[in-house]
């Protein structure tokens, strides 16, 4: 059996399979599926400073490659989180980590704080692709400013391992990484869902409530890898990727492209038994090729 464990910042993982933000609840809903023990770990659904009803429905809708969503992080709020769901939740024999969602640096930092207070929570995953309320809708994760303003704020609130997932809608994701990097994450995880649409032809009209959503599945894929490529030359601090991990495949070439580690998202809902399956496929894979560490193929891409 080979040796599976990495290290995301002071975070060490058993292997390097998560499940993403969104897909897996809060762990508990895939217990009967799932031994959690066997993960990397967990990241939870995200979580913000106040409470969220979301978009209205329809807000999703299955794509030939995947599918699109408008959920619009639905959540009772961060101090629900910490009085509900963390008892129960907080003696997982994994990692379990919170998404963090917000519309200004000023409630990320908070929230995040909120959730530092707890002693089995080790990290959070900023969820920088939410819209900036002060400048007129613009996600934050689309410029190295918007990304660096709300990085900058939550590292001086927040004293454990921080990770940014960056949105893929950007010109050079890059060059977001590297800003992120310049103020004190920790890790990044990429790629967040792409933009897309729907529409309805009999009706004319678009199949989301809100008319685009974000794209997940396999169809993200190839641009997946291609961004996680990138940014692993571009920046020193680990990557987690994801995006339309379906198999062990799937997620030993994210490892191959520069990934520490990766996070199995949309492929949940269609097996959720899924991630240790996909722990046990990239073991097998390495004691097929006689690999004895994980982490001898990360970024072992030869181009």
């Amino acid at each position: 059996m080979a040796q599976l464990q990495v290290n995301i910042g002071n975070l060490s993982l058993r292997n390097p399979v998560m499940t993403a933000s969104g897909t897996f609840g809060y762990g508990l809903e895939y217990a009967d599926f799932v031994r959690l023990d066997r993960l990397g770990g967990i990241i939870v659904k995200g979580t913000t400073l106040r409470p969220r009803e979301g978009n209205p429905y329809p807000r999703m809708y299955e794509t030939a490659g995947g599918m699109l969503n408008c959920v619009g992080l639905q959540n009772k709020g961060v101090d629900y989180f910490c009085q509900e769901i963390y008892p129960q939740i907080k003696n997982l024999d994994t990692h379990v980590v919170v998404n963090v969602s917000g519309s200004s640096p000023e409630d990320y930092a908070e929230c995040a704080a909120r959730i530092a207070a707890l002693d089995r929570i080790p990290a959070i995953e900023l969820n920088i692709s939410c819209p900036n309320v002060k400048d007129g809708g613009m996600a934050f994760g689309v410029t190295c400013e918007g990304a660096a303003s709300v990085v900058r704020a939550v590292r001086a609130a927040y004293p454990k391992t921080l990770i940014v997932k960056l949105s893929p809608n950007v010109t050079s994701i890059a060059d977001i990484a590297r800003a992120v990097e310049d103020c004190g994450a920790d890790a990044v995880s990429l790629i967040n869902t792409l933009m897309g649409m729907a529409v309805d032809i009999e009706r004319r009209s678009p199949v989301l409530s809100i008319a685009t959503g974000g794209l997940s599945g396999p169809a993200v894929k190839p641009i997946a890898l291609r961004m996680v490529w990138q940014v692993a030359r571009a920046v020193k601090i680990p990557i987690v990727g994801l995006g339309g991990i379906m198999n062990a495949t799937d997620a030993i070439e994210f490892l191959m492209a520069g990934a520490t580690a990766v996070e199995i998202g949309t492929a949940n809902f269609v097996d959720p038994a899924v991630s240790e399956k996909v722990v046990d496929g990239i073991d097998a894979w390495l004691d097929a090729h006689g690999v004895g560490d994980v982490r001898d193929i990360i970024g072992a891409l030869k181009c």
